[in-house]
């Protein structure tokens, strides 16, 4: 049974996110346990999607109707990275920026600022992608 498919992106979100912790950690010079989530480098989401197609495109070709569906999802998702939670991020700040002044700051958590990813994090998390997709096809008895 070809488990492979189930697997990749599994792996791949395993490997973005040691390496994101592993920068991060070395960034922060200490353990960085409290920036494990959104943003940062690589990203896990652009890596996640980018497994898949990957791994389509390698076995099955990229003439494969499977190989559209998942271009497609991966741009909507890498898309998603770049644009829309990069706002949030920036809302985020501003209401943060508000809500500091106000009585009630204590009651209130503050807002996580960083969600989204830079061209640069996405970018990593396709090479990342791509990389885990390979290794589990060249590897197969490994995966």
């Amino acid at each position: 049974m070809d488990y492979s498919y189930a697997l990749t992106p599994f792996l791949a979100w395993l490997v973005a996110g040691v390496m994101k912790f592993c920068i991060n950690s070395i960034k922060a010079g200490q353990l960085a346990f409290g920036l494990i989530g959104y943003g940062g480098l690589p990203s896990n989401h652009s890596a996640i999607v980018s497994s898949m197609a990957s791994l389509i495109a390698l076995k099955e070709g990229i003439a494969h109707p499977a190989f559209g569906v998942a271009v497609t999802l991966a741009f909507i998702v890498i898309l998603d990275a770049n644009s829309l939670r990069r706002q949030v991020g920036k809302h985020a700040t501003a209401i943060n920026q508000l809500a500091a002044g106000s009585k009630d700051q204590k009651e209130r958590p503050e807002l996580r600022e960083r969600m989204g990813h830079t061209h640069a994090e996405i970018v990593a998390g396709i090479l990342v992608g791509i990389a885990v997709a390979v290794a589990v096809k060249v590897l197969p008895g490994l995966f």
